[in-house]
């Protein structure tokens, strides 16, 4: 039974390429609950100890309830292999090129976020094609708090090394 397994036929859905996608596409990514415990794994990681993210003195100085979540950490969470764009495009994805947000409003330990990717514009090139996505996050209380683009360069269907993956 087990002689029959390829693992490099592991995968979820059908793969899709650049000109498999459409504008208007989402792509949902789990939401997920902050906690002081994601701060500080990211304050670790990052290694941006400005007290704004852990002094909650500081920050209430400053108007805060609490500490803010690093911008860049609540932007880890549109990365499009935490979504379903991961699994689509499979090996057709060549490259994350571009990207670009805006933190629109802070971010607290206890609030809940909803990150999405949206397809919002296809650019057909030669053997390749950039998909643009936006990015948005929103909190429980439908506020936007993130909005972005992200740019990823995908192959067509049919380019070299394109055979290697179907014939596995």
């Amino acid at each position: 039974m087990t002689a029959s397994f390829d693992r490099r036929r592991h995968r979820f859905p059908e793969e899709r390429y650049f000109e498999d996608l459409v504008v208007g596409e989402r792509y949902y990514i789990p939401s997920r609950t902050m906690t002081e415990a994601h701060f500080s794994a990211f304050q670790t990681l990052s290694a941006d100890n400005h007290p704004i993210h852990y002094d909650v003195e500081y920050c209430r100085e400053r108007g805060h309830p609490g500490p803010l979540a690093h911008g860049y950490q609540t932007l880890c969470f549109t990365a499009p292999g935490a979504s379903t764009f991961a699994l689509a495009v499979g090996d057709a994805l060549i490259a994350f090129v571009e990207q670009s947000s805006k933190f629109l409003k802070p971010v607290y330990p206890g609030d809940t976020l909803y990150p999405m990717l949206e397809i919002i514009a296809l650019t057909p090139q030669r053997s390749t094609g950039v998909v643009t996505l936006a990015a948005t996050v929103h909190n429980q209380r439908a506020e936007l708090v993130l909005a972005g683009e992200q740019k990823l360069l995908l192959r067509k269907r049919g380019v070299a090394g394109d055979q290697a993956i179907r014939s596995r």
